[in-house]
């Protein structure tokens, strides 16, 4: 800092006094009048609490973000866990605004960013300048992917030095989830396919590489989620035509797995795992978000993980979802897990920039530069929204699982009293959904929630997996806000089971 002082001071209208003030300026991360503010307006949400917007605009968008946009719901401004939209009324964003704001809106703490912007700390590099920020980033993220306490720098120096298997040591700086996920993908690759002429012949050069993902309850590949890049859209059942064709050549081959059973990921491994065929990769989330919430066991995944060991097929844990969420930040650890690779994203920047990051190992740094290559991906602002989402969390660890294990608890609570209309709860903590026994009454619930301006949403379009209601509050959530989604959720329900006992009554 005292060298941005001193550079800003030089470079610019500010004067040296203004520059310290905004270099060591403390800032409160969380004020007490912030969450009472928040808790609050609480018995305000559903309510249009001003004029809203009168007129606005589509965009341009495709047609299919068309029929999707909310524009009454869109955000005018917001305050933690509270979305204030076009229309005036209140939200409650009980799915963090689809998963990446665990801080919630306007966290106070990220006035640092705007104290740093002020000092003229400039957010774009590139690879080969990373500035100062980023590359603290980068050691804080090994070092709390390794569970190191903050002033332990002598081990976190020899890990970083580490060359041995499965030792999270690397990090590689990108722009979201699907491209941190597209990077292991590559780096599983490398080891039949050669980047370019340069390289070496791979190790499996003779043999077609086989990755395991979760499979759906149909046995096919829907119920896994790795991001949007063609490769990871192969994985879940998308260009059927362009994977029969990749397969028919034997170019790769996806094999999905059923979630929680070892025994067929067993007999498929050993299956693919000889010639022609090699295992080349195991790609899972710890909570599926994207298939029903359906959470992988820790069993499972501790047999999976010494398969995958002893036989030289990396593991990539994809934690875009579940990252921030967890005391310890990390899902995995709480597994005891050993990955080759961990994608974060979403949670740790807050909302405030799109960095996702990729954590490997020595073993796996295969690629080239250009291999894994987002030239803005390097953002210091973006490196200092992950360093403050991290520090609070790191701090609050112990809130962020008693918050979590309260609002799983209510929820199963919830669940038990309606029967008729529940099958059961899912997920973890915070990342939470609500199985239906009808695709019709979920649909149902969450319309009514939508109406009261609680945010959550359905699951009903995959293959057999379950009428899923998903919720995710932010990390920052208050018992009273707990207790408020929970008594209103209630209420819905109650509502519903009278209008179906009203029905059959009827008939």
């Amino acid at each position: 800092m005292e060298a941005v002082v001193e550079g800003v001071s030089v470079i610019s209208d500010l004067s040296s006094e203004e520059a310290k003030r905004f270099a060591y300026d403390q800032v409160e991360f969380l004020p007490g009048d912030y969450i009472q503010k928040s808790d609050d307006l609480l018995k305000r949400v559903g309510q249009q609490i001003v004029q809203g917007l009168k007129v606005t605009n589509i965009g341009a968008p495709t047609n299919s973000y068309k029929k999707a946009t909310n524009t009454k719901a869109s955000p005018l401004g917001g305050l933690g866990f509270l979305r204030l939209g076009e229309d005036g009324r209140l939200y409650l964003a009980a799915k963090s605004e689809h998963y990446h704001t665990p801080l919630g809106h306007n966290f106070p703490g990220y006035k640092l960013i705007d104290n740093a912007r002020a000092l003229g700390i400039t957010n774009a590099t590139h690879n080969n300048t990373r500035g100062y920020i980023t590359r603290l980033l980068e050691r804080e993220l090994v070092r709390t992917a390794n569970g190191l306490d903050q002033e332990d720098s002598a081990a976190l120096d020899k890990i970083i030095d580490a060359d041995e298997p499965h030792v999270l040591n690397r990090v590689i700086n990108l722009e979201t989830g699907s491209l941190a996920c597209e990077a292991g993908i590559k780096m599983m690759l490398s080891k039949f396919y050669k980047l370019d002429a340069s390289f070496p012949e791979p190790k499996y050069g003779d043999r077609i590489p086989v990755f395991f993902v979760m499979a759906d309850n149909n046995g096919g590949g829907e119920g896994n989620y790795h991001g949007t890049t063609v490769i990871a859209q192969v994985m879940r059942d998308m260009w059927p035509g362009l994977y029969g064709r990749m397969q028919e050549a034997g170019i790769l081959k996806i094999c999905p797995v059923t979630p929680n059973d070892f025994e067929d990921f067993k007999t498929k491994f050993e299956k693919y795992n000889k010639p022609p065929y090699k295992a080349a990769g195991f790609l899972h989330e710890i909570i599926m978000m994207n298939y029903g919430g359906i959470r992988l066991e820790k069993e499972f995944l501790q047999k999976a993980y010494r398969l995958c060991h002893s036989n030289d097929t990396p593991v990539m844990c994809d934690e875009i979802q579940s990252c921030m969420w967890y005391s310890g930040m990390y899902l995995f650890r709480d597994y005891g897990l050993d990955p080759d690779f961990v994608a974060i994203g979403k949670g740790f920047p807050g909302g405030q920039y799109p960095a996702s990051r990729i954590i490997t190992t020595a073993e796996m740094d295969t690629l080239t530069q250009f291999g894994a290559l987002v030239t803005n991906a390097q953002e210091e602002l973006a490196a200092l929204a992950y360093l403050i989402t991290m520090k609070f969390s790191e701090e609050n660890a112990s809130y962020i699982r008693k918050m979590g294990e309260y609002y799983e608890s209510r929820l199963e609570a919830l669940a038990s009293s309606y029967p008729l209309l529940i099958k059961q709860t899912e997920g973890k903590g915070h990342l939470s959904t609500i199985y239906f026994h009808k695709a019709e009454d979920v649909k149902t619930f969450t319309r009514i929630c939508s109406e009261n301006c609680i945010d959550i949403s359905a699951q009903t379009y995959k293959a057999n997996c379950p009428p899923a209601a998903l919720t995710k509050p932010p990390t920052i959530a208050t018992k009273k806000m707990l207790d408020y989604l929970i008594d209103t959720m209630n209420n819905i329900l109650e509502k519903m089971t009278l209008e179906n006992q009203n029905a059959v009554i009827n008939q």
